[in-house]
């Protein structure tokens, strides 16, 4: 099963910040991903990306579309002209929705003449219950049965997988290719610390449950020793 190397979330306020995390992690080896959201990239836009690009760092644009078929293909499009490496899309958005990325995003590949980026549909937030799921979105089926939902329409249209908590990876094996990708979030070293994720798992959860590829973000980038916590995060992950 393919496993790549722990993608850390570069969620921090400034680019001098952000500029600061690139150059401690990038003569570890091997190298993390590194995942720009959108507090990065609505504060910096594409010069934040090729920040982490001239050092060599596969990038991880989590950017998360949500809106009309014509809108999200014009703005994957943009995205695919970046040459990113994974970027995401939200699976609520229906099939006609996530085909239209799909199609935007290898456009702007080609114009670009880059490799297309993996697309990644968000299933559930790690921050959101059954509880939420049903008293506040009303929605009747269970957060297991949603996340299934949400895989087999991402899988149908063509997407490369899904974001997922680690909890919900057997459920979503059930029903998805043995090659369909599933990028775990709340990802915690400590389980007693979820801050404010609610589906948490450790590394090496992660790694027993089938995970493709883990999200972590402040346990290492608030950490006193950002290079050595990514370590520990790696080796408690890729390990066999």
């Amino acid at each position: 099963m393919k496993r790549y190397v722990p993608m850390v979330a570069i969620d921090v306020a400034t680019k001098a910040g952000a500029v600061e995390l690139f150059d401690e992690l990038v003569d570890v080896t091997p190298k993390p991903i590194v995942k720009i959201g959108m507090e990065m990239y609505y504060g910096l836009g594409q010069e934040i990306v090729k920040e982490a690009q001239k050092r060599g760092f596969q990038i991880f644009l989590d950017l998360k579309l949500y809106d009309i078929p014509n809108t999200v293909h014009r703005a994957m499009a943009a995205i695919g002209r970046l040459g990113i490496d994974f970027t995401t899309i939200h699976a609520a958005g229906g099939t006609e929705m996530l085909t239209a990325g799909l199609a935007g995003l290898e456009e702007g590949a080609v114009e670009a003449g880059v490799r297309p980026a993996k697309l990644l549909a968000i299933t559930q937030l790690t921050s959101i219950d059954d509880q939420i799921l049903h008293e506040q979105q009303h929605v009747d089926l269970s957060l297991i049965e949603s996340v299934q939902n949400y895989a087999q329409l991402a899988e149908g249209v063509g997407l490369a997988g899904v974001i997922c908590s680690a909890r919900e990876l057997p459920a979503i094996r059930q029903v998805t290719r043995p090659d369909f990708l599933c990028i775990t979030p709340g990802i915690r070293p400590s389980l007693k610390v979820h801050d404010d994720q609610k589906r948490v798992v450790t590394p090496a959860q992660a790694r027993e449950l089938g995970s493709n590829g883990i999200v972590v973000g402040r346990p290492i980038t608030q950490s006193d020793d950002p290079v050595a916590a990514y370590q520990q995060i790696q080796q408690a992950f890729l390990a066999d």
